[in-house]
């Protein structure tokens, strides 16, 4: 089963520039994944495609309307032959991470709802969301812009879609660390040489550094981070031989 993205919007034009360039622009040429786009304005039922009025209770604003995004919806599903598991990002959501895109890249079907205006009316939402996603505590003008990024992360985890799946499980956050530098020609630049172990064509040499990399980057830059990705034996002696020499170095005692 090709794995099917359907997004609902307002812009088609927008998401289908993005979703059709590069990798994931690949990808649906050689069939590997199908995104599909829905135009929620097709389903206002009205001669102007209106779909959105002001809201009860006062306050500035519109909101988009239950009835055409239902109606959108439906035709989804009956596109499919089935529900589709329903994404709405939203900045109250629950924070999309890379264990969330794994998670989603396990459903062959998945739906994106756009919102925009002043949102989107609660009972449409409350009748076919499954889950609401944000990309951080901030406020954009629609909800593309979040919908493609997350269509992006979910799809390069796609069987096919990239290359090798080492392409993605050696990347930053994919096993709960950040991802180690990396280096190309030439060997000198600027003055500054590539770390020699990498010259050596010595692999666990080379496994053995990027696994070390990787735990700094991820103590400098995400200590967070480390309390929940799955450290070995070798890995927390690594991290606690690194502390001690810092704090040595800063004149200060070990704990």
């Amino acid at each position: 089963m090709i794995p099917r993205f359907d997004i609902a919007t307002l812009f088609v034009d927008m998401c289908q520039t993005v979703t059709d360039e590069s990798i994931l622009g690949r990808a649906q040429r050689a069939g590997k994944i199908d995104v599909r786009y829905w135009n929620i304005r097709d389903y206002a039922g009205n001669k102007h495609n209106r779909v959105d009025d002001a809201t009860y209770g006062g306050g500035k604003g519109m909101l988009m309307q239950a009835a055409p995004v239902y109606r959108c919806w439906e035709a989804v599903c009956d596109s499919l032959g089935e529900k589709p598991y329903v994404v709405f990002p939203s900045p109250q959501g629950k924070l999309f991470t890379q264990q969330k895109a794994v998670e989603l890249s396990k459903r062959p079907r998945l739906m994106f709802l756009c919102g925009h205006y002043e949102g989107v009316d609660q009972r449409v939402l409350d009748a076919i969301v499954d889950e609401e996603l944000s990309l951080g505590d901030f406020v954009l003008t629609g909800g593309e812009l979040p919908a493609l990024a997350m269509v992006d992360a979910v799809a390069r985890l796609c069987p096919g879609v990239l290359s090798d799946e080492s392409c993605f499980t050696d990347e930053s956050l994919y096993n709960g660390l950040l991802e180690y530098p990396q280096y190309s020609h030439p060997a000198v630049w600027n003055g500054v040489e590539v770390p020699p172990v990498l010259l050596t064509g010595h692999h666990a040499n080379i496994a053995k550094w990027r696994r070390e990399q990787s735990l700094l980057a991820t103590w400098k830059k995400r200590p967070d981070l480390l309390e929940t990705a799955p450290l070995t034996k070798e890995d927390r002696a690594f991290l606690d031989k690194f502390r001690a020499e810092e704090n040595s170095d800063n004149g200060s005692v070990a704990t």
